[in-house]
């Protein structure tokens, strides 16, 4: 059973208040207002001194459980939100596995999913390392990219990207941290600039709730668990106020989702889960054997998976 072994965050340490992006965004008092309002979005991440392959090598900094184990891995997976990071021929994911030791490894990038993209890469990673049935072979997931144009930096009317990065360590199997259910729903009507489209940007915000609701019972149905056996769930940093709202469609309390990153970091692409993973980590809110579950969605895709820590 797939098994996260670790996992490691970078979140920089530069605060942005949103107003002081209002200029670069286009965003109007008002406007700004309802994000620190109503949507609980106060402050993004910036790191604008670190190219992409500095972020990712920043994000596995803290990664001890890889160091000398390096032999061992034989994925590399960059969950990306965003399909272009970078311009051709220049690969900051086949560099950073130069730098690390990690050139034997076959490395991929994983897309096309949102800011769900991670979850896909942890589900991808665990079927390659049982399909290889080496109990002691490792995948690498990385999450991070830079917020370099404003469509990557802006969801208008949703939410305000940050840069930060993560990395993961996947094994086949292990104790602590076991993926016990994952479910994904692709809308493709929601795919690339639908907020542009006032219609479809109103039936977006009518739908958003039941699609992500839908996919979380789903994966906890598929776990055979209640919701109510759930000790926490780990969101997307989207905003406040579609998680408040989410709750109340399944009946589940809001204290038990970590929403406390949302008004300091922004949404971090597929860095969220990772970053509110170790906030839950650190401050002790997984016991052994909680059943826990990671949800994002954004865009055209849905996705949720159920843990036992």
């Amino acid at each position: 059973m797939t098994a996260l072994e670790a996992v490691a965050t970078y979140v920089p340490d530069r605060q942005v208040p949103i107003e002081h992006l209002a200029g670069d965004l286009g965003l109007t008092a008002m406007q700004v207002k309802v994000f620190k309002r109503f949507l609980g979005l106060a402050h993004v991440r910036r790191d604008p001194g670190r190219s992409l392959l500095d972020l990712l090598l920043a994000g596995t900094a803290g990664l001890d459980a890889l160091r000398g184990r390096e032999r061992q891995v034989r994925y590399v997976l960059h969950a990306r939100a965003t399909p272009v990071e970078a311009p051709y021929p220049v690969n900051p994911l086949h560099e950073l596995c130069r730098v690390l030791g990690l050139g034997h490894a076959i490395a991929f990038t994983v897309t096309h999913h949102g800011c769900a993209s991670q979850l896909l890469a942890i589900d991808i990673a665990g079927r390659l390392l049982a399909a290889d049935g080496d109990p002691d072979a490792l995948a690498l997931v990385l999450a991070g990219e830079k917020a370099f144009t404003r469509d990557a930096q802006l969801m208008p009317g949703i939410s305000v990207f940050g840069e930060a990065a993560a990395a993961c360590l996947v094994r086949p199997d292990g104790c602590r941290d076991r993926l016990l259910a994952y479910a994904t729903s692709v809308q493709g009507e929601f795919d690339g600039r639908f907020t542009d489209t006032p219609e479809l940007s109103a039936r977006y915000e009518r739908e958003y709730p039941a699609a992500l609701a839908a996919v979380i019972l789903a994966a906890v149905e598929q776990a055979g668990l209640s919701i109510d056996e759930i000790s926490l769930i780990l969101p997307h940093n989207v905003n406040l106020l579609s998680w408040r709202r989410l709750c109340r469609r399944i009946g589940y309390p809001v204290d038990r989702v970590l929403l406390d990153n949302v008004p300091v970091t922004g949404h971090t692409f597929c860095a969220d889960s990772f970053i509110n993973y170790a906030t839950a980590a650190e401050r002790g809110l997984l016991r052994p054997g909680d059943r826990y579950l990671i949800a994002a969605g954004g865009g055209a895709t849905f996705s949720a998976m159920v843990c036992q820590h």
